[in-house]
């Protein structure tokens, strides 16, 4: 699990309860039933008419997305790559046949095994490309429904807000209860505003860039296959892939080519 995202929400959530009650308010008058409903409530009701069900079943997934860390270390992958591509230039690329089986990652599996079934490279390229490509619109979907959520929670929270006032000026024969009516109407637009800020919209833009991580490292996965399939030196494909991610090629996770991979 990414604790960034659970501490975040937590973070801003603890802060504003703390600096209210800070300032002498009660804390349960931050919990109002009727507001909860209207808020959340709304809010759930307004993205499911927004959406078919077949997007709002992506919802689970994509908070799995927001709350669990990114994929595969890219070091770890380069390695792998790297090691493979050394057998294959001594054994040839069927030798990788066992090698891609026990990948976890199935994007490079499938790669693999086109590579080791001698698929033509440009055809690889377009088969995963096309796999890439639908899994970032899927990405880009899932964020919407959280951005969306994001929009119409500030909307319900002034929706509540005016219920509540409608109830408070309709029962003015009691002036003394005008102010605490008057206040928790008002906790309508805090739910609101909170929930878009504190939950909605930073989840949507977790799983924006949890999916551009990975959708970054498909493509240095991708690279690995073509540069495999093209039987360049390991060495080389660690330079470039290395370039490709933009990462330090003097981390101590990146681990030195072995001699006999660099031979030609």
């Amino acid at each position: 699990m990414d604790m960034t995202t659970v501490f975040g929400i937590a973070a801003g959530l603890l802060a504003l309860f703390f600096g209210f009650v800070w300032e002498g308010g009660h804390a349960e008058s931050l919990f109002e039933k009727t507001a909860i409903l209207i808020v959340f409530g709304g809010t759930f009701a307004a993205v499911a008419v927004s959406y078919p069900l077949t997007r709002l079943k992506q919802i689970p997934g994509a908070l799995r997305l927001a709350f669990s860390r990114s994929g595969a270390d890219p070091y770890e992958l380069i390695d792998r790559i790297v090691a493979m591509a050394t057998v294959a230039r001594r054994e040839g690329v069927l030798a990788l046949e066992k090698e891609a089986n026990g990948m976890d990652e199935p994007f490079l599996r499938d790669g693999l095994l086109m590579v080791v079934d001698g698929t033509d490279p440009e055809l690889t390229r377009q088969i995963l490309m096309m796999e890439i490509d639908a899994l970032e619109r899927k990405r880009e979907q899932q964020a919407k429904i959280f951005e969306s959520a994001g929009g119409f929670s500030p909307t319900m929270g002034i929706i509540g807000t005016v219920m509540g006032l409608i109830h408070v000026l309709s029962n003015l024969s009691d002036p003394s209860l005008l102010g605490p009516s008057i206040a928790v109407a008002f906790t309508a637009t805090l739910y609101g505003v909170a929930g878009a800020n504190l939950v909605y919209l930073p989840i949507a833009s977790k799983i924006k860039s949890n999916s551009e991580e990975h959708i970054q490292t498909m493509e240095l996965m991708l690279e690995g296959v073509l540069a495999l399939q093209a039987g360049e030196n390991p060495q080389l494909i660690r330079k470039k892939l290395t370039s490709f991610m933009l990462l330090d090629a003097e981390n101590p996770k990146a681990k030195k080519v072995e001699p006999d991979a660099q031979e030609e």
